[in-house]
């Protein structure tokens, strides 16, 4: 009964929260057309990439995957290696090395976007 009364309200809360922001969006634009002003503010600029957004994600997608092998082999050095437990050597691994790889990913595509 507790869990369907909490399920209720989260979605009452999202539905509110939606309809709010898109009847005042709509209430501001409408406000807009009828003074006759210039509605493209709500579009925004246009940014022209040059190179795929494919790559970036094939980018992260690779090097998350490279920490997650480091990750796996860190782990089981620090286990047989280092005298830690598997249950505590091998998800910490895993989620420092994946953590380096997204960072690296992060400078790379800033260095991308820099150069293109």
């Amino acid at each position: 009964m507790e869990v369907s009364i909490v399920f209720i309200s989260l979605f009452i809360v999202v539905f509110g929260i939606c309809y709010l922001y898109f009847n005042t969006r709509h209430k501001e634009r409408l406000a807009l057309i009828e003074k006759d002003k210039d509605v493209t503010i709500f579009s925004g600029p246009k940014v022209v990439r040059t190179y795929s957004v494919w790559k970036v994600v094939t980018l992260n997608l690779g090097l998350v995957l490279i920490g997650v092998g480091m990750g796996v082999l860190i782990g089981g050095l620090l286990s047989n290696i280092g005298g830690m437990s598997e249950e505590q050597a091998f998800p910490a691994s895993i989620f420092i090395m994946s953590g380096i790889g997204l960072l690296v990913g992060f400078f790379l595509t800033n260095k991308l976007d820099q150069k293109e």
